[in-house]
């Protein structure tokens, strides 16, 4: 919500792509709010790190495959510059980012409150902008400010007395990190110009990175010992969470102003923590909803405050748009 999406730091115009921008924001607000309630069941009875990679790793040879068969091996060709930075952001997102929070599951983090703590990632986001050098508005710092206090509300609140382990929400809290520099970072980065080719090399460079650790972890597979309920809720985050819900943020990354994309973090929480309430019985305590009401409604005031204003032009000629291709 707080960087652009080219290279250039320009943001790029959504009007041309209505439809898929409908769609593709949808799957993003509804499915990846309900991928905490699954990785949730999934971890039940599968190990944490083993489960995520193999499920980034089969998501990502499916698109590949699809990619292939529509473009040819070609279309999947990649520089080592491009290979390279797609390592880099496959150990921010999946990695350290979407792996930390599987594990914090697996920990005992509730899926609504892991939810709310992942919904600060666009504040994260523009504290990476301040520190490189750009100046919010006053607003915008008023929203930060309100938005990290929700976030100490709902740290403080849980990490006395709770049911599960307080290092479970220090871990989500800096898998939000990991996933906020990762996007704040990405169009600096030389990337292959088809965002499809850049979730591919994303998901199979972190899958393989999570099964590496996993093994190395001593976590070990048993197929036999996973319950249909695990299995169900692992096919779910391959197909939904990883191979259409990740595919379709990366699109988003590529295609529409981050101001924009970033409104899916106040849609999340909201779906996430109904789904664990209906489906877990999880606990919606008092602190749980000040403190979720009070970061949603930061990044809400965030985003409006980022949102780029339209300005009339003194010279009605129209004038080349200031983009580059990578």
């Amino acid at each position: 919500m707080v960087m652009s999406t080219t290279s250039r730091g320009t943001e790029r115009s959504v009007s041309s792509g209505g439809i898929f921008l409908v769609v593709a924001l949808g799957i993003v607000y509804i499915v990846w709010g309900s991928t905490y309630l699954a990785i949730r069941i999934m971890v039940e009875d599968m190990p944490p790190l083993l489960s995520a990679g193999a499920r980034f790793m089969l998501a990502g040879a499916v698109l590949a495959a699809i990619l292939a068969a529509r473009g040819g091996l070609a279309r999947l060709a990649v520089t080592r510059a491009e290979l390279l930075s797609c390592a880099a952001l496959a150990m921010l997102l999946p990695v350290l980012g979407q792996g930390s929070v599987t594990v914090a599951e697996n920990g005992g983090a509730p899926s609504g409150l892991t939810a709310l703590l992942v919904a600060v990632v666009p504040l994260w986001v523009l504290l990476y902008r301040t520190l490189s050098g750009q100046r919010p508005a006053r607003l915008t710092v008023y929203g930060v400010l309100l938005g990290f206090a929700g976030l100490v509300l709902l740290l403080v609140s849980n990490g006395v007395d709770a049911d599960f382990p307080f290092w479970t929400m220090i871990l989500v809290v800096l898998a939000t990190m990991s996933w906020a520099f990762g996007s704040w970072y990405q169009p600096r980065l030389k990337l292959p110009r088809d965002p499809f080719v850049l979730t591919v090399y994303e998901m199979l460079i972190g899958g393989a990175v999570l099964m590496v650790a996993g093994f190395g972890g001593g976590e070990t597979i048993d197929l036999g010992a996973y319950s249909s309920r695990s299995w169900m809720a692992w096919v779910y985050l391959v197909v939904f969470g990883s191979l259409i819900a990740f595919s379709a943020y990366v699109w988003l990354l590529h295609s529409a102003p981050v101001s924009l994309v970033a409104t899916y973090a106040y849609v999340n929480p909201v779906v996430a923590v109904a789904l664990g309430w209906l489906v877990l019985s999880e606990d919606v305590t008092t602190p749980i909803v000040v403190g979720g009401i009070v970061v949603v409604l930061a990044v809400a005031v965030v985003a409006g405050a980022e949102r780029p204003r339209r300005t009339p032009r003194p010279n009605p000629e129209p004038t080349p748009e200031a983009t580059t291709c990578r």
